[in-house]
């Protein structure tokens, strides 16, 4: 006899599915850059008052993305079954905040329209719009995000990993670019006129500082995340 309790099938996952994740990497390198190239903006009196209020909500959008990002990183690598839906309240409201955020930069005075910034704004909503559309409801992104039975650690013990991580990361990224781009300086006879042999040495710093920074965070979400944990009750 055969039997009639049969699982339906399921509609195969084609890998698509891994490339939200991908993209929310990419945001949360991006919001590192704009905090390190605004941070010495904060507190310039010469700035107009609407200037200053894109800056200060940028530093604020910033942070609440890198922070709301390892959590949804933390989700990713246990391929937790919340991941699809955290991830697209993520989304939208990052969508919204950079229709916000060009809406003000154009019928704000102070600044000037800049096609190149429109353009870039377009294209992260474009790809937002389709990292959404891979994780929709028959999509294939069952198969890979589901672990529903098994239970997470605390988000706040998450956070602080990740914040250990983002120092600690960033400090060794920054220290090992600012030795590279010495030696690199070095061992290529740059020119020191005017400090120039300096710059470069600070500026892969820096480039290290954001890569160590991102690299520790996602590693320590990792790592935390990575533990045996017990089923749900």
């Amino acid at each position: 006899m055969t039997s009639t309790n049969q699982e339906p099938a399921t509609r195969p996952d084609s890998g698509l599915s891994y490339m939200p994740v991908a993209w929310l990497v990419i945001v949360m390198a991006m919001s590192v850059y704009g905090l390190m190239s605004t941070w010495r903006l904060i507190g310039d009196s010469s700035l107009p008052g609407s200037v200053s209020f894109l800056i200060y909500g940028g530093l604020v959008a910033g942070i609440v993305t890198i922070l709301w990002g390892l959590y949804l990183l933390g989700l990713a690598f246990n391929r937790s079954a919340r991941f699809p839906r955290h991830f697209t309240i993520w989304q939208v409201a990052t969508i919204l905040w950079l229709l916000a955020r060009q809406a003000y930069v154009l019928l704000t005075p102070d600044f000037v329209f800049s096609a190149n910034s429109l353009v870039f704004t377009g294209g992260e909503i474009a790809i937002g719009v389709l990292c959404l559309y891979l994780l929709r409801r028959g999509a294939g992104a069952d198969a890979v995000y589901a672990n529903p039975e098994t239970e997470s650690p605390p988000v706040l013990v998450s956070v602080v990993a990740a914040l250990l991580g983002i120092i600690l990361g960033a400090a060794i990224g920054a220290c090992a670019g600012f030795a590279a781009g010495s030696l690199i300086a070095d061992a290529s006879d740059m020119s020191c006129f005017e400090g120039a042999c300096g710059y470069f040495a600070v500026l892969i710093g820096l480039a290290g500082l954001v890569v160590g920074a991102i690299a520790g965070g996602v590693f320590a979400v990792w790592r935390v995340n990575r533990r045996k944990r017990k089923p749900a009750a």
